[in-house]
């Protein structure tokens, strides 16, 4: 439904998108993370024709953004980060408005919207004027909006900012039902939201694709917790030298009773529990924990997203 390839966007000497490949598949939830300027925005203004590539190329439901653009928005429903209503318009109005832009058969037009109305739960402030909505309220109309077409794929860029658990709530209740017959893009700085409405994710960092992956693999276990009384420098020496231990790090300071809590960052299928008992059973050192845990989207976004800051700290270091 969506393929970039080697997608770049210079704005003099900054490059905004640095050659980002990617691809979307029918009826996917993709979450796009990264921090702010990391060309998430950058990206979606790309791929719904608002402004055009320095290089590459990208294509949604086959036809380039670039020289099939007309085609392209009406496959797209988009939702920008600052919602651009009409506050003077009624919602029925403004939604009335929206579907002669998007040449919504007459015929049609008041299907639609009823349709999109319920759908987003803006059935019962239809008649509002837009200017005394609540910042959830708008959010929804601005969802309605994206569905009038009834378009193949839905880009959303930060839809639940600024709203009320409760509101954040029902928006994501509903981009789940929308998947059933929607493509979803998602741009957003939630990571709990990715983790429960997305089935995968992209972390973007200074303009690069630094992370793709499916969120049920945040489900494997790459990391072990221990504490054990033990004198530290021997503890870590000891653990970083064992197979399938990639990275050692403190956990938090020492115990009273001088125990030490580590973690250990293991390689794809490592698992040496049974070595460190072994090893901590011929130190006679004492194991207060081992716990093994999944790896959490914070701490992968984390580590995308600082992995460059502390290289060139390590350089400087060095120097």
């Amino acid at each position: 439904m969506i393929d970039v390839e080697n997608l770049t966007k210079v704005y003099g000497d900054i490059r905004a998108v640095d050659d980002i490949t990617f691809h979307m598949g029918e009826g996917e939830i993709v979450g796009v993370l990264g921090p702010n300027g990391a060309g998430k925005t950058t990206i979606m203004r790309i791929l719904t024709c608002f402004i055009p590539a320095t290089s590459g190329t990208a294509r949604v439901v086959g036809h380039d953004v670039f020289s099939e653009s007309l085609q392209v928005r009406q496959n797209i429903g988009y939702l920008p980060e600052n919602n651009p209503l009409y506050p003077e318009m009624r919602v029925t109005e403004y939604l009335k408005f929206r579907a002669k832009l998007k040449y919504v058969p007459r015929k049609e037009r008041r299907t639609r919207m009823g349709e999109a109305l319920e759908r987003c739960g803006a059935t019962e402030f239809a008649n509002q004027v837009i200017g005394t909505l609540s910042k959830g309220q708008r959010q929804r109309v601005g969802l309605a909006d994206c569905l009038l077409h009834n378009p193949k794929i839905l880009i959303l860029d930060e839809p639940t900012v600024g709203l009320d658990p409760n509101q954040i709530r029902h928006v994501r209740q509903l981009i789940k039902q929308l998947s059933s017959s929607h493509t979803v893009l998602i741009s957003t700085h939630i990571l709990p939201e990715v983790e429960s409405v997305c089935e995968r994710f992209m972390i973007i960092h200074n303009g690069k694709l630094a992370c793709q992956m499916r969120v049920d693999e945040l489900q494997s276990s790459p990391y072990l917790d221990i504490e054990v009384a033990a004198p530290e420098g021997e503890l870590r020496e000891a653990l970083r030298t064992m197979k399938g231990v990639r990275h050692v790090r403190r956990a938090g300071d020492a115990t009273f009773d001088g125990a030490h809590r580590l973690t250990l960052e293991l390689d794809d299928g490592g698992d040496p529990r049974a070595e460190i008992f072994e090893m901590l059973s011929h130190k006679q050192w004492k194991l207060l924990e081992l716990r093994q845990r999944a790896l959490t989207l914070e701490e992968i976004f984390v580590q995308t997203t600082t992995q460059d800051e502390t290289e060139t700290a390590k350089k400087e270091g060095t120097s």
